[in-house]
């Protein structure tokens, strides 16, 4: 069976299906899975975002140079972003990215987040099905994390 392409449609199918409490939710051109269940917050909490076309702040991926192209990104533990990538890079200026030497263009490859990952973001353009199963452990993570910073904003 060939390692096919997931569409955002399918990862998003597969995602709500396995978490509890997600909400699909369009922000700033992209398409969001927000933690919020019962929707007592106004927001929720970002799970990831799927980018489909390059932004004034981040052109990095040149997700513009072909129209079937996006951006999976994800939040994960700065432990966990450390272990993979060695360590958090600075925050970059407005525009810029951070200074890590990754080629942001490449599909099917897990790597920090161009802009964001500084915030311990990854993403991975394009991720085919195997692609997915290897960043399942840390979409999991991702969820954990988004359930304690939902919490906290709930005490508050």
């Amino acid at each position: 069976m060939k390692d096919k392409i997931l569409t955002i449609d399918e990862i998003i199918q597969i995602i709500t299906n396995q978490y509890s409490g997600l909400v699909v939710n369009k922000n700033w051109g992209e398409i969001g899975l927000f933690y919020n269940p019962e929707y007592k917050l106004k927001k929720g909490v970002y799970l990831l975002t799927f980018k489909q076309k390059d932004g004034d702040n981040d052109k990095s991926s040149n997700l513009n140079r072909s129209t079937d192209l996006y951006r999976l990104n994800l939040g994960i533990s700065k432990e966990t972003f450390i272990k993979l990538f060695g360590c958090i890079p600075n925050r970059p200026q407005a525009g810029k990215v951070i200074d890590m030497n990754y080629d942001f263009t490449l599909k099917n490859t897990i790597m920090p987040h161009p802009v964001y990952g500084w915030m311990s973001w990854i993403c991975v353009i394009n991720p085919t099905n195997s692609t997915l199963k290897t960043i399942f452990p840390l979409i999991d993570e991702g969820y954990k994390l988004c359930l304690q910073k939902y919490n906290k904003r709930l005490r508050k």
